[in-house]
């Protein structure tokens, strides 16, 4: 049974004026000394001090800091904090998986805060996160139910970075900490959070200097050290970003794909109409570092008599050939008034068939997180739900007769 536990109170904190440096760059973190007066020439130092705790440690409080002055400590907890996005909602799968809606605060020129969804699945060899880079979707991929949902905005680098130490809060993924003993995280693993797949909401390379600049806090050696050989960006195929996505990140590459003519993928992903298919997997083919030991990934979803033909398996085939890569087959996941159906499994079976024998490898990915909504293609922000909740709540409350004074 899927457990869902509602996290909102029924009086919300106010959301704190103070910024946070959890989830800050070291540029940030060196502005954020600068204005609280550290000298300049200790401000290097300090960073690396608060590198370390923010990002190695995982604390939350300036006073665990312990090489840090006692007056120093002071002036930051007077100036910032190290809070994370508030969790609204967690649920957690029959299968393991979990999924965290957060409230990010206000940010910028937006007063308002913003709801967006990251999943985390556990196997037995690695922990994987999927992170959102945008709050809302732009790309109307008519088999997604994100897309569904209006883009809001990007996510800044900090709040993309946030997510990964939620995560690793609610894991008790910190040196120290306690993980949870539902036996839901791997064991396999040195920890909990191995692997980032940017494939929650939004699409990455729209949100390309947020996303380069997340990677390089997530994969820097002296804080959250996850390898960028296990951080995969995947996109539904802005290729002019696509080369600059291998130079400046070096991360691993996925392909939304999902058809393998313009005709049907101008339908499937409205993108395509921009950047056809000869162009992206041209972009495929040119992508620095890629090789057979870095290939790319082509996510191919089922759907029941549109794209899984044995003719189109062949297709497959013929339009990725000298280009190293892994398909992933992706079994449909159904979300509510979704226009289509999952392939049956045979047909699923034959087409991997075909696609193995051509020398690829076409593993069928297990749908996980079905229960709560949580799977490839299913995540919506609950924030209309929400929402509207707080606006019944309010309404009711002002209609209460209210004592005379």
């Amino acid at each position: 049974m899927s457990i869902a536990i509602d996290l909102i109170r029924n009086n919300p904190v106010p959301l704190p004026a103070k910024a946070s440096l959890a989830g800050m760059t070291r540029a940030g973190l060196t502005e954020a000394l600068a204005a609280i007066g550290v000298p300049e020439r200790e401000r290097r130092m300090r960073v690396g001090q608060l590198w370390h705790w923010i990002y190695h440690r995982g604390v939350r409080d300036f006073d665990a800091m312990t090489n840090v002055g006692k007056n120093l400590r002071g002036a930051l907890a007077a100036a910032y904090t190290l809070a994370r996005p508030e969790v609204i909602v967690e649920q957690i799968s029959v299968d393991g998986t979990r999924k965290w809606l957060m409230r990010m605060p206000p940010s910028g020129n937006d007063p308002r805060p913003h709801d967006i969804e990251c999943v985390y699945i556990p196997e037995t060899d690695r922990g994987t996160l999927c992170v959102s880079s945008q709050v809302g979707c732009t790309l109307n991929c008519t088999f997604c139910h994100t897309g569904t949902q209006t883009l809001v905005r990007n996510l800044s680098a900090q709040e993309i970075v946030q997510q990964l130490m939620v995560a690793r809060d609610m894991l008790g993924d910190w040196p120290d900490q306690n993980p949870p003993t539902n036996g839901l995280v791997p064991t396999g693993a040195t920890r909990y959070v191995s692997n980032i797949v940017f494939m929650g909401m939004g699409e990455p390379l729209y949100a390309f200097d947020s996303v380069r600049d997340a990677i390089e806090v997530m994969s820097d050696g002296e804080g959250l050290t996850l390898s960028r050989r296990r951080i995969t960006v995947s996109t539904s195929g802005v290729v002019p970003e696509i080369a600059r996505l291998g130079e400046e990140m070096g991360t691993m590459l996925a392909i939304s794909l999902h058809a393998t003519n313009d005709g049907l993928r101008d339908v499937l992903v409205p993108l395509n109409k921009k950047f056809p298919i000869a162009q992206l997997l041209e972009a495929c083919r040119t992508y620095p570092g890629v090789s057979n030991a870095r290939r790319i990934t082509f996510e191919y979803v089922m759907l029941k008599g549109v794209n899984d033909s044995p003719a189109e398996a062949r297709e497959l085939v013929r339009l990725l050939k000298g280009i190293p890569a892994k398909i992933n087959l992706i079994p449909f996941n159904p979300w509510p008034n979704s226009a289509y159906e999952c392939s049956d499994w045979d047909t699923i079976e034959k087409f991997s068939e075909i696609v193995f024998r051509a020398g690829y490898a076409s593993p069928v990915r297990t749908p996980r997180g079905r229960d709560i909504l949580a799977a490839c293609g299913q995540l919506k922000s609950e924030t209309q739900r929400l929402r509207a909740k707080e606006r019944l709540a309010l309404a009711a409350q002002a209609e209460t007769p209210q004592p005379a004074a």
